[in-house]
């Protein structure tokens, strides 16, 4: 029989779920919480199929048999009304969505993949190049000729990095779209074609091997705090990134077996990094240990210990001792690579204590060797040829400390 206003108002829920009948598939499902859901059974390709048509009493009886007529209406014609309400779903979707929403949540998806520094860096080129541009536009409407207006602007500032960054990710946020049906083209391909040309490349500037004992006889000279005087002198020794050291937490140093393991999370390539620590390198970690060792970090706030040293301290100090210029902290990483490829240390040794990626990728994937011993004596033999010719030079080794 069919429903009544009155069975619907009177129907109780029940220990399990159960249906009340209507006509031509319609029923009302009665939930163990007291739900009143309208549901049609259909069946489409052979298959037994349920739509939902909303819950009771906001859908009337009234309603939901147009409902179901409709649906009724979309079998005849060969249309399979569960799919057709989910197109359509997404099609309100898409007409009201907007650049903004699609970046957040592409870069939300990415964000676990990247190391820390790296999500930041997307999130603040986001927030001031692109979503305060075109983060109002409907996504659907954005054209490829607004796109390339849009990083020129950037590229105008002389900021070519960023301007690839940019591309970079605007392609990714349109893929992204396309694999979730939100966009049916990608206009942010080809973009590289009307690029900015490259400038020359320029590396970290940094000294010769032979410059170092006056670099480092200058640290002692020039008013800089003690933990920055620790700071660059870790950097020579270790050649590890200065954001991995500046960041770095006393937990993830055993100075008993001499190693220093970063993991994943806080690298660039996302694979832990395992630092072999020369014994100089050693020994200004203990005296580093009385300054700062009852805090979390190795080189704490001065001003908010519980958050790192400014990521400029390094390079203003360098400025201060006359190195404009010359010199970086990430400069130390180039010095290493540079004297210890021209002693012939084997490639794969150097670029993993520089933890970089294999740059042939296949071989990369495979390639999980850490070289952590023969490293640790490639460092050591660093650290004493530093020793060495600060000696000769009559300067005060490394191992002297602030």
């Amino acid at each position: 029989m069919a429903l009544t206003d009155s069975a619907l108002k009177a129907a109780k829920p029940k220990d399990k779920l159960y249906r009340l009948p209507d006509s031509n598939g319609l029923c009302l499902e009665v939930t163990t919480t007291g739900s009143k859901l309208w549901r049609y059974r259909y069946r489409f390709n052979d298959k037994a199929k349920m739509l939902a048509l909303g819950a009771y009493p906001a859908v009337t009886l009234l309603n939901a048999r147009q409902k179901r007529d409709e649906a009724r209406q979309q079998l005849i014609n060969g249309i399979d009304p569960g799919e057709q309400k989910k197109a359509n779903k997404l099609a309100q979707k898409v007409t009201g969505l907007t650049f903004e929403v699609l970046a957040r949540e592409w870069l939300e998806y990415n964000s676990p993949r990247w190391a820390d520094s790296t999500a930041r860096k997307a999130k603040l080129y986001l927030e001031n190049d692109l979503i305060a541009i075109i983060g109002a536009r409907p996504v659907k409407a954005i054209t490829r000729p607004e796109l390339v207006e849009l990083v020129r602007k950037v590229e105008a500032r002389g900021t070519l990095n960023a301007a690839g960054k940019i591309r970079q990710w605007l392609h990714q946020i349109f893929r992204y779209g396309l694999a979730g049906g939100v966009v049916d083209v990608n206009p942010a391909t080809d973009l590289g074609i009307v690029a900015a040309p490259a400038k020359a490349a320029r590396h970290h500037p940094h000294v010769t091997f032979a410059e170092l004992p006056e670099l480092l006889g200058k640290i002692d000279t020039t008013n800089i705090s003690a933990l920055t005087r620790c700071a660059i002198r870790l950097l020579t020794l270790t050649a590890v990134r200065p954001g991995e050291l500046r960041t770095a937490p006393w937990s993830e140093f055993d100075l008993d077996a001499a190693t220093w393991t970063i993991p994943k999370e806080r690298m660039k390539a996302r694979r832990q990094h395992v630092v072999p620590l020369p014994r100089q390198a050693v020994a200004i970690l203990r005296t580093l240990e009385e300054i700062s060792g009852s805090y979390p970090l190795l080189f704490p706030g001065q001003q908010k210990p519980d958050r790192p040293m400014s990521d400029n301290t390094i390079n203003k100090a360098l400025r201060l001792m006359g190195y404009e210029g010359r010199q970086t902290g990430h400069g130390f990483r180039h010095l290493l690579s540079t004297e210890l490829n021209g002693r012939g240390y084997n490639k794969d040794w150097i670029e993993r204590q520089l933890a970089h990626g294999d740059s042939d990728e296949i071989r990369g994937t495979y390639n999980h060797a850490t070289y952590l011993e023969q490293r640790r004596e490639m460092m050591q033999a660093w650290a004493d040829s530093i020793d060495a010719l600060c000696a000769g030079a009559n300067v005060v080794s490394i191992k002297r400390m602030a």
